[in-house]
C-alpha cells in the first residue's frame, strides 16, 4: 500500500493517491504510516496547513523512531517552504515602486474573547512565539508596530488581516499632509465658530467653521518635566527630571478641510475675551464665577462637547508609553505643531501629533462614501 501511495505521488496523480489512501484507512486505521503518507499527499496538493496539523498528530500517537523522523522531516520541510515564501513575498514586496515610503504598522485592540486567535496570527505572521505575540496586542487602543517601509509593512498587514489579527498600515506622508493650527482663543461660538489661531511660524489668522464640520476630536495629557533635587544611592543629592503635572491637549478634527486645531489649556489666551461669559451669563450659569484658568478650560471643553456629535478618542496615554519609542525613527523635520515652551524637548510632543493624525486619517477613511456596487 505504502508503494502504490507513494509511486502515485511521484508521478503526481493526486486522485489515484487519494483512492489508495481510503483503501488503506479502511484496511489498516491504525498503521501509522498511514499519517506520514496522508500528510504527503496533503503537501502535494498544497494544504500545508492541513499536512502540518496531521504530521504533529503522528507524533503524539506513534513511538516508532522512523515514523517519528519522517513526521518531524516533514514539520521541516512545511516550515521551510513558508519561509522561503514570506521572505519571497516581502523581497517582491520591497521591490514594487514607491515600496520605501516611510510608513507605520499598527495594532488594533484586541477583546478578550478574540485574543488567543489574534495571537496565533501574530506569531505565524512575525515569526513569533505565541505567548510573546499575545503580549504584544494591545487591549484597548491602537498601538505602534514598526516603522518602515510601505511594501513591507502592507505586506505584513496584509497578512494579519487575513489571519485575524486587526492591524492597519498607513504611510507617513499621508499623515502629515493635514494641516494643524494652534488655536490661540475662541473669538465668536455662535452662531459660527471663529477662533484665532497660528500656523508653525507663529502668523495670526483666523478660521471660521460651522459645528457641523468638526468630526470627532483627540484628547491627551502631555507630561510637564522639571528639574528637582531628589536623593539618590548612598543619600547623596542628585538632580532628575520628574513629571510635576500635565498639559491637556484637545484636538478638533474637520476630515473636509484636512485640517486639525489644536487646543492646550497652557497656551490658550482666556484673558483675549471668552465668548462663553456672554452665553453662560445669559442662561444664568453659576461656572461665570470661577474664573481660574482650570476651571475656564473644563468649561470650555464642557461646552465643546455640547457641541459636537462626534467621538472623543482619548486613549492617547497607553499609544504614548509605546509611541515615543519610535518617534527617534521619523524625520528630523517632523513637527509636534505644539508650543509648551519646554528646556528640553520630549518625545511626547511628537508622540500626541502621531496619535491624533492617526485618529484623523482613519476616522477620515471610515467617513468616505463607500463605493456603489450594482447589482445585475
Amino acid at each position: 500500500m505504502q508503494d502504490d501511495v507513494s509511486a502515485a505521488l511521484d508521478q503526481q496523480d493526486y486522485q489515484k493517491a487519494a483512492q489508495r489512501l481510503k483503501v488503506w484507512k479502511a484496511q489498516s486505521p491504525n498503521d501509522p504510516w498511514l499519517g506520514i503518507y496522508i500528510g504527503r499527499y496533503q503537501e502535494a496538493t498544497g494544504k500545508d496547513k492541513a499536512a502540518e496539523t496531521t504530521y504533529r498528530s503522528v507524533l503524539k500517537a506513534t513511538r516508532n523512531p522512523k515514523v517519528m523522523t519522517q513526521a518531524r522531516n516533514g514539520i521541516e520541510r512545511i516550515v521551510a517552504t513558508r519561509e522561503a515564501n514570506r521572505q519571497g513575498a516581502i523581497a517582491q514586496a520591497k521591490a514594487a515602486p514607491g515600496s520605501d515610503a516611510l510608513s507605520m504598522l499598527l495594532l488594533d485592540p484586541v477583546p478578550s474573547a478574540q485574543r488567543q486567535v489574534a495571537a496565533q496570527g501574530l506569531a505565524s505572521v512575525m515569526g513569533i512565539d505565541p505567548y510573546t505575540a499575545r503580549m504584544q496586542l494591545p487591549s484597548k487602543g491602537f498601538r505602534i508596530y514598526r516603522v518602515g517601509g510601505i511594501g513591507e509593512l502592507k505586506y505584513y498587514g496584509e497578512s494579519l488581516q487575513r489571519a485575524q489579527t486587526p492591524a492597519y498600515w498607513t504611510r507617513l506622508d499621508q499623515l502629515t499632509s493635514v494641516e494643524v493650527f494652534q488655536v490661540r482663543y475662541f473669538r465668536a461660538v455662535a452662531p459660527r465658530a471663529v477662533v484665532v489661531c497660528a500656523n508653525d511660524s507663529k502668523q495670526l489668522g483666523t478660521i471660521t467653521f460651522d459645528w457641523s464640520e468638526v468630526n470627532q476630536r483627540a484628547s491627551g495629557l502631555l507630561p510637564i518635566f522639571e528639574s528637582v533635587v531628589d536623593l539618590g544611592p548612598w543619600q547623596k543629592l542628585q538632580r532628575k527630571q520628574k513629571t510635576q503635572d500635565y498639559a491637556y491637549v484637545l484636538d478638533l478634527h474637520l476630515y473636509n478641510r484636512s485640517t486639525i486645531l489644536r487646543l492646550c489649556d497652557r497656551t490658550y489666551e482666556f484673558q483675549q475675551g471668552d465668548p462663553l461669559d456672554k452665553s453662560l451669563a445669559e442662561a444664568g450659569s453659576a461656572s461665570l464665577s470661577q474664573t481660574t484658568t482650570r476651571h475656564r478650560w473644563d468649561r470650555l471643553t464642557q461646552y465643546l462637547e455640547t457641541q459636537i456629535d462626534g467621538p472623543l478618542q482619548a486613549d492617547f496615554t497607553a499609544f504614548g508609553e509605546g509611541a515615543i519609542e519610535y518617534v527617534d525613527l521619523l524625520p528630523l523635520n517632523f513637527s509636534a505643531h505644539l508650543d509648551l515652551g519646554r528646556v528640553k524637548p520630549t518625545n511626547w510632543d511628537p508622540a500626541f501629533q502621531l496619535y491624533s493624525s492617526l485618529c484623523f486619517r482613519r476616522g477620515q477613511e471610515n467617513a468616505m462614501p463607500r463605493p456603489k456596487h450594482s447589482v445585475s
